[in-house]
């Protein structure tokens, strides 16, 4: 795989073009899945691991590479399946998910497929609520399915969500009262630690689950008589949803007169120095990585005394 993931610069050119680049890998048999490549740092056969103590039965063991010690965890465990074998001859993906980077161990890699979100789709409805993906795709003709990566990285190892002391001002959601947070994500994990912080400030939320379903919703309340501008403190979107991601929501928000100056905070697992860039690009408010409840909930709290029009300096201490 030498070489696949050559260029950032090259791949954030699909900014705000609502598209993406996926890469294609193999578990037990011929099903294909794919992960975003902006998630992924490097693609290599699969090193010595060494057990540690007291690790979860997903967490094979943790390799050493460039320098670093990162852990390494089967993808087809981590979905309920059996364990992989012949670790030899298995690939690692290296990824880079809520500031940390952890790798998952395959039993193939295949190759990068550009696509436009549009032809992602959420799971089927049938699918339950216990299912790993956060969308499916076709790519000639077969199947392609999107693990919700973010869900297994909170079952193996859990997040805090508490909000430190001191963080949110006191009275923060009198100030708000008949306002509400628009929260936008396709992983159900995702928007649900969202809505926990949120909720636990005393702040209403509403919660859709990718970029057109939050247009849509926008575009109802405009039909209902209501001022979306009025109605919302702000957006907390992710950027990679199936149907229309975080980028292109942002981007139709701003071309759009009546919703252009809405506040968007676009709030992503997607690593890297290239993000401040893009936000820009697109004409976000801010962009926050995945997943740390102070910094949420400051973003939060500082929107709402923004709003309200009180100093944020003076309040917030």
């Amino acid at each position: 795989m030498a070489g696949v993931l050559d260029s950032v610069n090259q791949r954030t050119q699909l900014v705000g073009q609502n598209r993406l680049e996926l890469l294609l890998f193999r578990l037990r048999g011929q099903q294909l899945y794919g992960i975003n490549v902006f998630k992924v740092k490097e693609v290599l056969q699969c090193p010595p691991l060494n057990e540690i103590p007291g690790r979860s039965s997903v967490v094979r063991g943790v390799a050493h590479i460039r320098g670093g010690t990162i852990p390494i965890l089967d993808m087809n465990q981590a979905i309920g399946r059996k364990p992989l074998d012949n670790l030899a001859e298995c690939f690692v993906i290296i990824t880079e998910y809520n500031r940390t980077q952890q790798g998952f161990l395959v039993s193939g890699v295949e190759r990068i497929v550009n696509m436009n979100w549009s032809d992602i789709h959420p799971p089927p409805s049938g699918a339950g609520k216990a299912h790993y993906l956060t969308a499916v795709t076709e790519v000639e003709q077969k199947l392609v399915e999107i693990v919700d990566v973010e869900k297994i990285l909170a079952e193996v190892a859990p997040v805090n969500e508490q909000i430190s002391a001191g963080v949110v001002a006191d009275g923060i959601s009198e100030r708000v009262v008949q306002k509400h947070v628009l929260i936008v994500d396709d992983s159900n994990i995702a928007r649900k630690q969202i809505q926990r912080v949120v909720e636990s400030m005393g702040i209403r939320t509403t919660l859709k689950k990718d970029g057109r379903e939050a247009m849509e919703y926008l575009q109802s309340m405009q039909e209902q008589g209501l001022n979306p501008l009025e109605e919302l403190i702000m957006i907390i979107s992710d950027i990679e949803m199936p149907e229309m991601d975080g980028y292109t929501f942002t981007a139709e928000l701003r071309a759009n007169s009546s919703l252009s100056q809405m506040y968007v905070v676009l709030h992503t697992s997607l690593s890297g120095v290239f993000n401040a860039a893009m936000v820009k690009k697109v004409g976000a408010d801010d962009f926050l990585a995945k997943f740390h409840p102070d910094e949420l909930a400051k973003r939060v709290n500082d929107r709402v005394l923004s709003i309200s029009g009180e100093d944020l300096l003076g309040d917030a201490e």
